[in-house]
């Protein structure tokens, strides 16, 4: 027996499990198979700049994260609360009124959807806020589509507004995701901050690992297939345990457990640019409303955290979610000419450094969707799961789904 658990993966949920093991004295032994932890939440540092994979924003208001995580030593830089939305040719700021009510004023006359529609989202945010978070997940469901129409938002703000928000957030821009996700993603970012870490979102993975001891987690370690209570890995080394924690993300958990049924996931592509001055001054997240081009969102990460840059140079991150027909390689040009059309001929001059297509960024979340409540991580005879696909698609779900599995483990050992 080379361990009581042996965990598979190293990403947020297999190294909040991994940690729940440690505080609670069990000896596990956790397997990555790529050269560092952090699984799809990793910080690269290239040229200069710190590049996370994929854009991606920590809502301090997560339930989980604040329980499992130390905000002070993450540093966290915050958004401004709302966003700045390309419309009719020009970029308008939609803020929220209750948290920046000064500077959310020019808001009310822009046109970003109508006046009730302002009002609308007033009233919506109000609804999120009401209750527990359980309770979200218990009420009647559709899509996000849906559930905007019915709350009697107009196509205008749909299209210009939420279309490009939910669709970044979820990578979903045909809106179909449960409205159990809209709803509790509004909640979070209308009670919290949206935030970056001063040294890159790999550093929530890295504070995990800090709890965990060096000797029992081994990275270059991939395992290619379970046989009972053993796990064999690429290299022929077999590793045996009382039990075994899959903690891969969907698709490569369905590898190492066929039974196993999982979301389909869905992928997006990544690129970032150096530029020598921001082509806008503030920590805005900014959404491409008028619903043409291949830009759904992007941001300039160093006007957020400006230790993003070792250098006085801006870094400019851009999301594009149908990026189907093209290679990342061959995003670049199509990207750069609908930046040359929003902020004008200095784009000619920005550096490219970097595209990249996340295949397996993010489960669906389509109606009907159960409460991460719900989640049962032992499949049985001593074999678990963790993971977001289990929970919700979000670093909540995965440290939530963590913590659970380890919870059910310990439970399990102890019978």
């Amino acid at each position: 027996m080379n361990a009581d658990v042996l965990i598979i993966g190293g990403g947020l949920a297999g190294l909040t499990c991994a940690k729940g093991l440690e505080e609670a004295g069990v000896f596990y032994l956790l397997l990555e198979a790529e050269d560092d932890i952090g699984g799809r939440v990793r910080t690269d540092q290239v040229n200069g700049f710190l590049l996370d994979r994929g854009f991606q924003v920590f809502p301090t208001a997560y339930p989980e994260a604040t329980a499992q995580l130390d905000y002070s030593t993450l540093k966290l830089r915050h958004f401004s609360p709302g966003a700045m939305i390309r419309s009719q040719g020009k970029w308008h700021r939609m803020l929220d009124p209750f948290r920046s009510p000064l500077s959310a004023l020019p808001g009310i006359f822009s046109p970003i959807g109508t006046l009730s529609d302002k009002i609308r989202v007033a009233q919506f945010r109000s609804k999120v806020l009401r209750g527990s978070i359980r309770d979200i997940f218990s009420q009647p469901e559709t899509s996000i589509l849906e559930h905007l129409q019915n709350a009697g938002f107009s196509s205008r703000i749909i299209e210009q507004f939420f279309r490009p928000f939910f669709g970044g957030i979820f990578l979903d821009i045909t809106l179909q995701t449960s409205s159990r996700m809209a709803d509790y993603i509004f909640r979070m970012f209308a009670s919290g901050n949206i935030s970056l870490p001063a040294a890159g979102m790999g550093a929530i993975p890295q504070q995990l690992r800090s709890h965990l001891s060096s000797k029992n987690v081994r990275t270059q370690a991939r395992v290619t297939s379970i046989q009972e209570s053993t796990a064999i890995l690429a290299s022929g080394e077999s590793l045996s345990a009382k039990a075994i924690v899959v903690a891969t993300e969907g698709p490569s958990a369905t590898q190492l457990l066929p039974s196993l049924k999982v979301p389909r996931y869905r992928h997006v592509s990544n690129l970032y640019f150096a530029s020598a001055k921001a082509p806008i001054v503030g920590p805005y997240l900014l959404l491409n409303g008028e619903g043409v081009g291949p830009i759904n969102n992007l941001c300039v990460l160093t006007q957020v955290a400006p230790t993003y840059s070792e250098t006085t140079e801006q870094l400019v991150s851009v999301s594009v979610i149908d990026s189907t027909a093209q290679s990342p390689a061959l995003l670049e040009k199509p990207v750069r000419d609908q930046l040359l059309g929003w902020f004008g001929p200095r784009v000619k001059d920005w550096n490219f450094l970097q595209a990249s297509t996340i295949e397996t960024a993010q489960p669906q979340q389509l109606a009907p969707f159960s409460s991460p409540y719900s989640f049962q991580p032992h499949l049985g005879e001593g074999v678990f799961i963790c993971g977001d696909f289990g929970t919700t698609g979000t670093i909540d779900g995965a440290l939530y789904s963590g913590r659970r599995t380890a919870e059910e483990i310990r439970k399990w050992l102890e019978r």
